[in-house]
């Protein structure tokens, strides 16, 4: 069971005004990319292309070994074909962490790729960092004013200092301890990446991402893409994720004081001096 979900519980308790936001400004309304997630969100499976001239592209392939064998041919080519820069352009996004195309492993075979430099490089907490690197910051860290989901690159890596410097909207100074804040971000989780966007997505999906392959997610993954996305995987896992529309079961104290809320709107017509601690009072319903 997951954490509760305060906004979904306020929507659901029909006490407010809720505004639904029908037009996306990301794109143009022709966009593949807007076509395609209109359809995941209403449940049906897009339109699936190979096409070059689409903005949202389809490559099936049948096993995790070919989806990541063919990540750094399909990377190239759209560096060649769209001009997007290899570092702020592109982002990978996968469902999981672990696995053949999980961000563990993709990140390995993506920093070959993207950071072929034999420069300066330190081990941490199981991680090579070296210079040139992606990386995120992966808790607040409110003294050197970087956040959760932050991206940078590393600029500088002084073994005689023990100290590792990056750049995200401003230079900051990590000690090699506090390397455990930072893992490497050419692979992000789908998760990770809500409130971003990326001029080009490529996303690997395929049935080892079972247990994530939801709705919710796909629609996520590829709406963080701007310009260009790119699937490819198997048909079978994206069409379980597209009819896949279950909630984790959550558990929320909150509906309950909320409907005692709109019992007392519908029995008075009013519930504006209704004392909002009422609603966390401990005593049974």
């Amino acid at each position: 069971m997951g954490p509760g979900q305060i906004l979904k519980d306020l929507i659901n308790s029909e006490l407010f005004r809720v505004v639904y936001l029908q037009e996306v400004f990301r794109q143009a309304a022709e966009s593949q990319i807007i076509q395609a997630a209109h359809c995941i969100n209403q449940g049906q499976l897009p339109s699936l292309t190979k096409s070059i001239t689409s903005d949202f592209i389809f490559i099936e392939k049948q096993n995790d070994e070919d989806c990541l064998n063919t990540l750094i041919p399909l990377c190239k080519w759209a560096m060649e074909n769209f001009k997007f820069k290899p570092l702020s352009d592109i982002q990978f996004l996968t469902p999981m962490t672990k696995g053949l195309l999980g961000t563990h492993s993709l990140n390995l075979k993506l920093q070959e790729f993207f950071n072929p430099s034999k420069g300066q490089e330190i081990e941490r907490f199981g991680i090579i960092f070296k210079e040139g690197d992606k990386v995120i910051q992966i808790v607040n860290n409110y003294d050197k004013e970087v956040f959760n989901g932050d991206t940078g690159i590393i600029q500088i890596i002084d073994s005689e200092k023990s100290e590792v410097t990056v750049l995200f909207d401003s230079l900051v100074i990590y000690t090699f301890q506090e390397l455990d804040q930072l893992k490497l971000a050419y692979a992000l989780t789908i998760h990770k990446s809500q409130g971003s966007e990326y001029s080009c997505v490529i996303i690997p999906l395929t049935k080892s991402h079972t247990i994530m392959l939801r709705r919710n997610l796909i629609y996520t993954g590829i709406t963080r893409g701007k310009k260009q996305v790119i699937l490819i995987g198997q048909k079978q896992a994206l069409q379980r994720a597209v009819l896949n529309n279950k909630d984790e079961k959550r558990i929320s104290l909150i509906p309950p004081y909320l409907k005692r809320i709109k019992d007392i709107e519908c029995s008075t017509g009013d519930f504006s001096q209704y004392e909002i601690t009422k609603m966390y009072d401990p005593k049974p319903l």
